[in-house]
């Protein structure tokens, strides 16, 4: 199991890095390993130390 290091980001929010393999399978970066477009990921708490993410095509208004 990999593990990945939650970072501050800001005053209010943190991130955690995803893979750049596992982004190259989704078709999410460029030829030269760079994020190819404009992506965004909805992200839910699931449960205790548990998050769901998903890449969502559209954002509703």
């Amino acid at each position: 199991m990999a593990l990945n290091k939650l970072r501050q980001l800001d005053q209010d929010s943190a991130g955690i890095t995803l893979p750049k393999d596992d982004l190259r399978i989704e078709g999410l970066l460029d030829e030269n390993g760079f994020v190819d477009g404009e992506h965004h990921v909805h992200i839910r708490h699931v449960g205790e130390g548990e998050w769901q993410l998903e890449l969502v095509d559209t954002i509703g208004t």
